[in-house]
């Protein structure tokens, strides 16, 4: 596992503890929760360079600031966000509603339900590396090892064993014989292969009950002889009016939810 991937799951760790902190509030037990937080520990960034000792401070901001570019991409990478935002944009699609919801509607909606999934696993990443290298029971090094576990657990959870023996048939050299020794860099195309397919599938079958409205409303305009009215324009109110007697946001919203328990 590459140094930065280890400093983004730490960084996403602490992100992600101030989430369910402030997540937390609405409930009795909020000042407790936040208190146990306590400050954000300091990173550190060292080189092993012969003769060079510490990097300088504009080298950290440096390295810093490039491993915080990475930390969105390892947030899509190795959470439910992709399988979630794709699917959600299958809705909008399939309704035909063009730009309802908007973007950003869907990538918000997309980003809570993705923290309200992974709260599970963030957690157990806080229990068992962040808060021992708060108390400083453990060091940098090891709260990494530890912080990247239940990550992988979850990726793996996800992941087909043929997306998953893909990547590893390519890796150069000895193959890993077992699931444990398979490099991070291995199950993260894989997890992403797999969240592709699974998201598609879900599109295809939201996309079934709309398209038989409209071969429904196209055969009866064209029946009738109105050859120049658009179907799409009919069959819009039709589609909504489904969605909404089938309470569709809530089945969608609990199908992604669920799937990842």
């Amino acid at each position: 596992m590459g140094a930065s991937f280890k400093i983004s799951v730490l960084l996403l760790t602490v992100v992600a503890g101030l989430a369910s902190a402030s997540l937390a509030s609405a409930q009795p037990a909020a000042s407790a929760a936040a208190g146990a937080l306590g400050p954000l520990p300091d990173l550190t960034l060292t080189a092993d360079v012969p003769g060079a000792g510490r990097l300088s401070v504009p080298l950290q901001i440096l390295v810093l600031l490039t491993v915080l570019s990475v930390v969105p991409a390892i947030f899509i990478m190795t959470t439910c966000f992709a399988r979630i935002v794709i699917v959600l944009s299958f809705v909008r699609h399939a309704l035909g509603t063009q730009q309802l919801p908007p973007n950003q509607l869907i990538l918000s909606l997309a980003l809570f339900l993705t923290v309200f999934t992974m709260t599970p696993v963030w957690s157990q990443v806080k229990r068992d590396a962040l808060d021992p290298w708060q108390k400083q029971e453990i060091t940098q090094k090891e709260a990494l090892d530890r912080a990247a576990q239940p990550i992988r657990a979850f990726m793996l959870k996800q992941t087909r064993d043929k997306d998953l023996s893909l990547f590893v048939g390519m890796l150069p050299g000895d193959k890993p014989e077992s699931v444990e020794q398979v490099p991070t860099s291995a199950i993260i195309p894989s997890f992403m292969i797999s969240e592709l397919r699974s998201a598609f599938q879900m599109g295809f079958v939201l996309y079934l009950p709309f398209l038989v409205i409209d071969i429904v409303v196209a055969s009866v305009l064209m029946s009738m002889g109105m050859m120049m009215l658009p179907p799409v324009l009919i069959s819009l109110p039709f589609k909504v009016l489904l969605f909404v007697l089938v309470d569709g946001w809530y089945l969608i919203v609990q199908s992604l939810v669920v799937a990842f328990r």
